[in-house]
């Protein structure tokens, strides 16, 4: 069986190919190429090259050459299916099976995708061309955008044509046109509306290029309508997994290091206008952890720079603490904060490419700096504010996923808390914290825990999130299925719930009839829950952590049976055990 082209094409446009080989091979950049010592023999002279632009890497000692599929092929002993999957992993895309289910999905994809396409060039011919547009370019004109921004990033405006509207219609049946959320039906009315009618649109494209749902901003301010609208999100649209203009600049990765990211459509326009083409937006939405490690795979720095308001600042805060979990050694997030009144439109097109260039050079802001910063303005000078203070400093810097930056962050954050008390007769060293006394109930809640194995609490957490948010359970029912638990409790409570809800049509998870104390354990154990509590709203990231407890599971399931063969072929040493345990070893790499 083949895999669809543009499936392939989406991982390689996903991943730079020097992002793959780096996994493996030590790189260094050399010009537009980067250069190491070859995988495929022993040398002392680098003879090995990788270029993002063309794609491809050579071995100038062997002759191997070829892209990512062949890298991961020949380096990792994979057949050419196994390093689809795992480098669709490393992208972040969902593994492509051959089910009926993938074919009926890729066909509704490809309908979704022409759909778009056909409404986005009717609709920017439309700005273009039409007379009863001209309140819209009026709009574009006062914003001082020229024809050139209009076609660079298509913009449109929905005039509501009913002529397109029935040429839609006919060519595509109601539940296609429905999924793409461009129109909804009308209750009142009994027929089906443009959402985005008249509003200009801006279309928000996949990494591949392609319109996969659109930003519309109104043209008059009215209290009754949002300003701005994004589209809903669909099964091929998420709003924390895209970013706009992200098809263009991560064309320019190769030369540049660095990438602004703005709140909105008009702040990249506009930056564009001006020649700053490294700049995307994260579509008015809190910033999630998936465009952070999405702009990682192709960029050194990313300069997050919102609006000069309090609003603009308090965005700032959001995403600092939520990206500084992805901060890596190879890898900067700074903050960039512009005077008051100012968004990066407005200020770019007073001051111009340079100024701002500059402005940004010597005013950005690292990460954890802007975080001391922030939490350091609330402090009192009193014990009680200062133990809150370091409190929250000490949480912030747990939640960093590398243990390098989370060790050195900590260290920076508990250096700069002991400033704050210049009158004590020590310097913060590393071990002057010490351990208090334990009260009795702490004690006893650590010596329980203790008799807990890593995979109990992994458990516990999966059932959390079960317990407390089955409306999204419901939702997401497919993440769920085929998970299994280890802990004959566990795997009590985990088949009770799903059969009294009968697979979560009933959500009401209070009426059900369930072993209390199995509850309880869950509650008292689940080491997910303080950040549950944190997040109970954003069910984007809720969804995340599901997906890397269940992964966790997984493997652990794997272990096991790993565990097992190896002691089996201890004995036997029969072969088809041996390929059997080689087979397992692979597939738990790509996990």
């Amino acid at each position: 069986m083949k895999y669809p082209k543009e499936y392939l094409q989406e991982i390689k446009t996903r991943l730079k190919i020097s992002t793959v080989v780096s996994k493996t091979v030590s790189l260094k950049k050399r010009g537009k190429e980067y250069v190491g010592l070859s995988p495929f023999k022993t040398e002392k002279t680098p003879s090995f090259t990788v270029n993002d632009e063309k794609e491809f890497y050579h071995c100038f000692s062997t002759a191997e050459h070829g892209n990512i599929f062949d890298f991961v092929m020949k380096t990792q002993n994979f057949k050419f299916g196994e390093s689809v999957k795992y480098l669709a992993n490393l992208a972040g895309m969902r593994p492509y099976t051959f089910s009926k289910e993938d074919e009926i999905r890729e066909e509704k994809w490809n309908k979704y995708k022409l759909i778009y396409a056909r409404y986005v060039e009717f609709y920017h011919n439309d700005l273009l061309k039409n007379p009863l547009a001209k309140e819209a370019k009026a709009y574009l004109k006062n914003r001082s955008l020229t024809i050139d921004e209009v076609k660079k990033f298509k913009i449109g405006y929905v005039s509501n044509d009913q002529n397109f509207k029935e040429d839609i219609f006919r060519e595509f049946n109601e539940s296609e046109i429905k999924e793409t959320g461009l129109f909804y039906f009308d209750e009142n009315k009994k027929k089906y509306v443009e959402r985005f009618r008249n509003r200009v649109i801006f279309p928000i494209n996949n990494i591949s290029g392609e319109p996969i749902a659109l930003g519309g901003r109104i043209l008059k301010n009215n209290k009754y309508l949002a300003k701005y609208i994004n589209s809903p999100e669909t099964s091929f649209f998420k709003k924390g997994y895209n970013l706009y203009n992200l098809d263009f600049t991560r064309k320019l990765s190769n030369n540049i290091n660095n990438i602004f990211l703005v709140e909105g459509y008009m702040d990249v326009v506009g930056l564009s206008k001006n020649k700053v083409d490294n700049v995307v937006a994260n579509l008015g939405t809190s910033l999630t952890t998936r465009q952070i490690l999405t702009l990682n795979q192709f960029f050194q720095h990313i300069i997050i720079c919102f609006d000069g308001d309090e609003s603009g600042y308090k965005a700032a805060l959001r995403a600092a603490e939520n990206s500084i979990i992805e901060l890596k050694p190879e890898k900067e997030i700074s903050f960039l904060f512009l005077p008051d009144k100012h968004d990066p439109d407005s200020f770019v097109n007073e001051k111009g490419k340079d100024f701002f260039e500059d402005f940004s050079e010597s005013n950005s802001v690292p990460i954890h700096k802007f975080i001391f910063t922030h939490y350091s303005k609330d402090i009192d000078d009193n014990p009680s504010s200062r133990a809150i203070f370091e409190k929250k400093l000490r949480g912030i810097a747990l939640t960093i996923k590398d243990e390098f930056i989370r060790k050195y962050v900590l260290e920076y954050f508990l250096e700069k808390v002991s400033k704050l008390t210049p009158n004590t007769n020590f310097k913060y060293k590393k071990n002057y914290f010490k351990p208090t006394k334990l009260l009795k109930s702490t004690q006893n809640y650590y010596n329980e825990t203790k008799s807990l194995r890593a995979i109990d609490i992994k458990e516990f957490s999966f059932l959390y999130i079960l317990l407390k948010k089955p409306e999204l359970i419901k939702d997401n029912l497919n993440l769920i299925e085929n998970v299994k638990l280890f802990s004959n409790e566990n795997k009590l409570l985990f088949e009770e719930i799903v059969n009294q809800t009968n697979n979560f049509e009933n959500t009401d998870i209070q009426s059900l009839k369930i072993d209390k104390s199995l509850i309880d354990r869950v509650l008292k154990y689940a080491s997910i829950k303080h950040i549950l509590v944190k997040n109970f709203k954003n069910d984007q990231k809720i969804l995340e952590i599901l997906s890397e407890l269940i992964r966790d599971l997984k493997n652990y399931e794997l272990e096991l049976r790993i565990t097992d063969l190896e002691s089996r072929f201890s004995k036997d040493l029969s072969e088809a055990t041996f390929n059997e345990l080689k087979e397992l070893k692979k597939l738990q790499k790509t996990n």
